[in-house]
């Protein structure tokens, strides 16, 4: 009877060290549906995936950066140099996973032809989504930007604006909610999804599938060859997560590997 509690006690703590937890951050839509899709396959090789979700861009890189969690996926790579650059962090982009395409939304307008002169827009107020907003506007004709690769534009950077229109840099996680206060809204597609936008049917105009925003897999970067990242890694550039993105987002999520 003792030897089978002894191999019985073994055998459970083999077990416990079979599989390695990996935390993860992610904002909700597509991306913590994209790593519930990866997570039973990476738990058959023993990666136990534990998925947090957040509702900021703030908060992901900085408890990944303090390691109270392993690593994130919510963001692109201009944003992930600005806040290194601003914050002084060390995070790292270790996979390329998808692209999601900018989107000018309103609910006033049926097309930008419509635009009124002095009409209220509303975009993110981190630089690089910022930037990104009103790179949009100018590929779309609405506005002229004094340099059309400055990722970074902010309105002071807007060298015609023939609508006088006034510039409302807001938390990307509010635009959706103030959609009906304004007569545009440009919305990254997460935080689109989420409102029940349906990006490649209610959008104004969006961006192509030629944006260099992909959305990335980050981590520290002492962490970046760690045989559990690596598996993920390989898990979110696979074949099946590309049939996944491509079926379930119809368009409105673009896989970038």
């Amino acid at each position: 009877m003792k030897k089978i509690v002894a191999v019985l006690a073994l055998a459970t703590a083999f077990g416990a060290h079979a599989a390695e937890k990996l935390s993860i951050a992610a904002t909700a839509v597509p991306h913590a549906e994209i790593l519930e899709f990866v997570k039973p396959g990476l738990a058959s090789q023993g990666v136990d995936l534990d998925i947090k979700v957040f509702t900021d861009y703030v908060q992901p890189n900085l408890q990944v950066a303090e390691g109270r969690l392993d690593a994130n996926f919510f963001q692109h790579k201009p944003y992930l140099d600005e806040f290194n650059k601003g914050r002084g962090t060390n995070l790292v982009s270790v996979a390329n996973v998808h692209v999601e395409p900018f989107g000018i939304y309103s609910g006033k307008l049926k097309s930008l032809d419509e635009i009124s002169n002095r009409a209220t827009v509303a975009i993110p107020n981190d630089a690089t989504n910022g930037g990104r907003a009103l790179l949009l506007l100018d590929k779309a004709g609405v506005i002229t930007l004094k340099d059309k690769s400055n990722i970074l534009a902010t309105p002071r950077d807007i060298e015609d604006n023939p609508h006088k229109l006034r510039i409302r840099e807001l938390e990307a996680a509010t635009l959706p909610r103030v959609l009906d206060q304004v007569d545009l809204a440009l919305i990254n597609t997460n935080y689109a999804l989420e409102a029940g936008l349906k990006p490649t049917e209610d959008a104004l105009a969006i961006e192509g599938d030629d944006s260099p925003y992909a959305n990335i897999l980050v981590t520290r970067a002492q962490n970046a060859e760690d045989e559990a990242v690596q598996k993920l890694v390989k898990a979110l550039q696979s074949d099946e997560v590309k049939a996944f993105i491509e079926e379930k987002y119809k368009g409105a999520v673009v896989p970038a590997f």
